[in-house]
């Protein structure tokens, strides 16, 4: 039966907003000790986990003639498809790179900022019921855009289609490995496995707490948790609602899928929608007394995927990671060919980032040159600060200069 809240129930709502992704402590002991064992015992303990875990049977990395021969066993159809998700993702992903610039704060001093990409980069696809070649995009085409060199692919199982996609994304080298066994293969490398500057991509509750635990040495894209979609609405089609939330809902049982309304009847009718398309994750109704009420709510939430009527709602949603607009926006297109990039925030973390994007495979480094008469200008400034904190030496270094040039 579908849950179903009202805004004026304060600890039903506070429970929905405090919605508790935490880890089972099992999964991240039993992830620590994969990821030790191979950061420490290398390909040896790969290859153990993988053929255990993953099932492998053949050798760690797929050639490129396998990928070749993979990528052409898949029908014309689906080939048009991932070329037509590349392209758009390319489109987007141009468009978010840092730019470099020079700027003169002040006279004699002069800061540039120095764009570089990452050098290597690895991406996971997950291969759970379905290996999820769209994933493969959605890490791969952005750091190429970056300039990133090489893409280093890890699927447990790529069958066809991510072979498919690894060709036409740019992907480097592909390997079959999954779990926390991959994340840590990436994280710390190991004679097969070339270690990399940053992870990113979906996986599961093995692959989120890997990730966790590597992230102090090696960055990753974000703490994934299951998938969120918000829906905000009071006057779609309630079929269409419930399919949105219906498509969210089958990605795991965890999942969480939430339309809020301020009309009762079409809660009502999203309701019984509802009990013919869900599969997986139950959905949850909220009726709120207002449309300021709701938007309040979905700022709360803020969810990974955000669902309304009209821009001037849209620009009222201030988190969430990615937000769809008007009917025709589905938000299942979103996941594959729009452009936009489906690796998004979950767990609330749209507060405060938004979703993967090609300004997350590069560096951003300042230049700082200071001529005699810069530091003449701004050094009795910095001067003062350093004394002020009490860094005799800091104020010493610049003194030193200041007298030379008196």
């Amino acid at each position: 039966m579908l849950k179903r809240i009202e805004t004026t129930d304060t600890a039903g709502i506070d429970a929905l907003v405090r919605h508790d992704a935490a880890r089972d402590p099992r999964v991240v002991r039993t992830a620590r000790r994969i990821v030790d064992a191979v950061r420490s015992g290398g390909d040896k303990a790969l290859l153990a986990h993988a053929r255990r875990l993953d099932g492998l049977r053949g050798a760690l990395e797929v050639t490129p003639d396998e990928i070749l021969a993979g990528a052409a066993r898949v029908p014309r159809d689906v080939r048009r498809a991932i070329a037509t998700a590349v392209r758009n993702v390319e489109r987007v992903s141009a468009r978010q790179v840092p730019k470099s610039f020079t700027i003169s704060p002040a006279r004699g001093v002069v800061i540039s900022q120095r764009v570089t990409p990452l050098a290597r980069v690895g991406c996971y696809v997950p291969a759970g019921r379905y290996p999820l070649p769209s994933s493969l995009i959605m890490g791969a085409v952005p750091a190429r855009a970056a300039g990133v060199r090489e893409v280093i692919g890890v699927c447990p199982r790529p069958d066809d289609t991510v072979m498919a996609a690894a060709l036409e994304a740019g992907v480097t080298r592909m390997f079959r490995i999954g779990g926390a066994q991959a994340v840590a293969a990436l994280a710390y490398g190991t004679s097969t496995v070339p270690r990399v500057d940053r992870i990113v991509g979906p996986g599961n509750a093995y692959v989120a707490a890997a990730k966790a635990i590597v992230a102090a040495d090696c960055p990753i894209d974000f703490n994934a948790g299951p998938s969120e979609i918000v829906v905000v609405s009071d006057s779609g089609d309630a079929r269409w609602i419930a399919a949105d939330l219906a498509a969210q809902a089958e990605h795991d049982p965890q999942a969480r899928a939430i339309f809020i309304t301020t009309r009762r009847r079409l809660a009502a009718q999203v309701s019984r929608a509802l009990v013919s398309q869900t599969a997986g994750a139950q959905p949850v109704i909220v009726i709120a007394r207002t449309r300021i009420e709701a938007i309040a709510l979905v700022n709360r939430l803020a969810p990974e995927h955000a669902v309304c009527d009209d821009d001037e709602t849209a620009a009222a949603i201030a988190t969430a990671g990615t937000i769809f607009v008007g009917p025709w926006s589905a938000q299942a297109a979103g996941d594959y060919v729009t452009g936009s990039n489906h690796i998004l925030p979950t767990g609330g973390a749209a507060r405060f980032r938004g979703g993967l994007s090609a300004a997350d495979f590069v560096k951003v480094t300042s230049v700082q040159r200071l001529s005699r008469e810069g530091l003449r200008g701004i050094g009795p400034a910095a001067v003062a600060l350093a004394t002020a904190e009490g860094l005799t030496a800091h104020a010493e270094s610049i003194r030193i200069r200041l007298g030379a040039d008196a």
